[in-house]
């Protein structure tokens, strides 16, 4: 069984011959290579490179075509800040109200900032792993763009005081997302990750998503299944388990849990999801190969009956961890 079967069997609650492994490694992967992570988030080839020397490295089950954050907010206009060491952040919005709005087309992925660079990527790394290892491509969730596009804070000011020119943002966000998906699948991806940290309970109630990201989680799930998605894989970093009930009717078939989400009830909420998760970050910095060994056997019995289940970090494994710590989760399985 290679790592793309391996996968499908847990998403399908399958058996399959281990448990999947897929060690959410980003940035590490350059720290691995020797290039910084300004020299990596400007690169489709380096991150490529380094993917494909970390995959060989640790020999886990998905490679990612992940930069950083900023990808969608540049393309739209946004300033960034680069630093060599850091991830890139939005140093000021592309709007400034949703007035403006109609001023910004969506983005052409094979032209607009560094979403070329991302589809070349996935282009070469889908040719050096073919159908033999996953391949991640990744789009921000629609409420994390809107915060982005606008700032957080105006966001959910105008979430409260204008929801209809809100929902408006939210809307141009879904349609750069599933435009930009697309062409992440069309370069070779099996899945675009639906990352939205901004659509946390740390960050907005659960009546808010309900309300507002769930009708368009919906949209751009349905539109990435329909377009060739081998499966939805939904993050939302956080203490995410209050929205988990949503999953299902927004057709996520993997849900990604943080470290601070029971497994066992996650289970409870999401009985036909497969689950990936969730051990500490930051214990693959401060944490020993023993530790990460033994929270990863834990986590494989809790779901050995259950099964739907790919071992994994909460949330990115940091840049600066320990290569003995990342090798400690293969050794587990």
């Amino acid at each position: 069984m290679n790592s793309l079967e391996r996968i499908n069997a847990a998403v399908t609650f399958q058996k399959p011959d281990r448990v999947p492994v897929i060690a959410q490694v980003f940035g590490h992967s350059a720290i691995l290579s020797g290039h910084s992570l300004g020299e990596f988030v400007k690169s489709g080839e380096i991150v490529a490179r380094c993917q494909m020397k970390a995959l060989d490295h640790y020999g886990y089950d998905a490679v990612f075509a992940i930069f950083d954050t900023c990808i969608e907010a540049e393309a739209c206009g946004a300033k960034i800040l680069y630093k060599d060491n850091l991830y890139p952040a939005v140093q000021t919005p592309a709007l400034t109200s949703s007035s403006n709005l109609d001023a910004i087309d969506i983005p052409n992925p094979k032209q607009a900032g560094r979403m070329p660079d991302v589809l070349k990527a996935l282009n070469i790394l889908s040719k050096e792993v073919g159908n033999e290892t996953l391949v991640v491509g990744c789009v921000i969730g629609p409420m994390t763009v809107t915060t982005q596009l606008l700032g957080i804070e105006d966001a959910l000011y105008m979430a409260v005081d204008h929801p209809d020119q809100f929902e408006k943002v939210l809307d141009f966000a879904s349609e750069l997302i599933i435009t930009y998906g697309k062409s992440q699948i069309d370069a070779g991806a099996h899945l675009p990750i639906v990352f939205d940290p901004s659509a946390s309970p740390v960050v907005v109630p659960p009546a808010f998503f309900r309300e507002f990201i769930l009708p368009r989680h919906k949209k751009v799930l349905k539109a990435f299944k329909e377009y060739g998605s081998i499966a939805n894989w939904v993050h939302v970093a956080g203490p995410a388990l209050p929205i988990f009930p949503f999953y299902t009717e927004s057709g996520v078939d993997i849900a990604n849990m943080d470290y601070n989400v029971d497994p066992l009830k996650a289970q409870k909420a999401l009985p036909k999801t497969c689950l990936d998760g969730n051990i500490k970050s930051v214990s693959f910095i401060d944490g020993t190969p023993e530790e990460i060994f033994l929270e990863a056997k834990k986590l494989i019995n809790l779901f050995s009956i259950r099964g739907g289940y790919i071992l994994s970090s909460g949330c990115e494994i940091p840049p600066e961890s320990k290569p003995e710590n990342i090798a400690a989760l293969l050794e587990a399985v």
